[in-house]
């Protein structure tokens, strides 16, 4: 027995991971496809946002840097697998020297999106990206803006960093590639006239009103272990439906994190950090493992819907 499925094996049996602290037994997402493979490009970043759910800043090493000869072998499998998106996280994926050869094999295999914050790293390799217009699926890249006004912004990301986040989603938008927006949602927002102030934005900045905007809770940044209602396995049937649990994106994707030295494959793009969420070294080995909604982050899917995905699992 590897490792991995050894400890996966001793989670499943830790009454924490199977029932709640009340003694009601835990919610839970059975996997029915693997749509989506995440890859985690490093914590490493060029800014240090106090509120980074990856806990992300200069010279970070919690998630470790990857190399193209680390992710070839997945994408391989991903490919074998007839996986139909890849996606791209951090830290910051364009500080990453080999990211456009990653995408470069990436888009042979399926449409790719890249989240950044679009400043620094990515501008400065605008000019790469035109050898992957070329390539049989599309690249698409989400850019953060937290909030439609800069002072906002930027007091969390830095001076500046808004205009040049905005330059950047023009650029990009100019040259052909899809873009997409990641906001910051407030606690009791009035989502409507928020995102009514987004679509003015794009409207000024020349950018199609109806551009896509995913908006995220606060999750917390890692290791933090919030105090939250837990979801139990009523929860799931009561308030959520057979097409509802679906959609969650636990259901249909993987996340694929560096640590240690070594590729490992998550369970969601919310949870790397807790090694309960480990499922193996390849994709084959996480395949139809249940996912149990034990972290504090599973919450806010459940309250929020929230998802770090622009596709879906069916």
């Amino acid at each position: 027995m590897s490792a991995s499925i050894a400890a996966s094996a001793a989670a499943d049996d830790r009454d924490d991971w199977l029932l709640t602290a009340g003694g009601e037994p835990r919610g839970y997402i059975q996997p029915h496809a693997l749509a989506e493979l995440w890859f985690h490009t490093g914590s490493a970043c060029n800014l240090a946002c106090p509120f980074c759910l990856e806990g992300s800043r200069p010279g970070d090493r919690r998630i470790e840097r990857v190399r193209f000869a680390d992710l070839a072998p997945l994408l391989d499998e991903a490919e074998a697998l007839g996986v139909r998106q890849l996606s791209f996280t951090g830290g910051e994926p364009f500080l990453v020297r080999d990211m456009v050869r990653i995408l470069a094999r990436a888009l042979e295999i399926a449409p790719a999106l890249v989240l950044t914050n679009g400043v620094g790293a990515l501008p400065r390799r605008l000019a790469q990206l035109h050898a992957l217009k070329g390539k049989p699926h599309a690249l698409s890249l989400r850019i953060s803006l937290d909030y439609p006004d800069a002072e906002r912004h930027d007091a969390g990301r830095g001076a500046g960093s808004f205009v040049e986040a905005c330059r950047t989603l023009q650029q990009l938008h100019a040259e052909g590639f899809a873009v997409s927006v990641a906001r910051q949602m407030e606690p009791q927002e009035a989502s409507g006239a928020c995102e009514r102030r987004f679509r003015e934005l794009f409207s000024r900045l020349g950018l199609p009103e109806g551009l896509n905007l995913v908006a995220f809770p606060d999750f917390g940044t890692p290791g933090a272990r919030r105090a939250v209602p837990q979801v139990t396995r009523s929860c799931m049937t009561t308030y959520q439906s057979e097409s509802s649990r679906r959609e969650f994106m636990c259901a249909y994707s993987k996340m694929v994190v560096k640590i240690s030295g070594r590729m490992r494959v998550y369970a969601c793009t919310l949870v790397d950090d807790d090694p309960a969420y480990d499922q193996g070294g390849t994709l084959a080995e996480s395949l139809g493992r249940r996912v149990m909604l034990r972290h504090h982050r599973c919450y806010a899917c459940f309250k929020y819907g929230a998802s770090c995905s622009e596709t879906k699992g069916h």
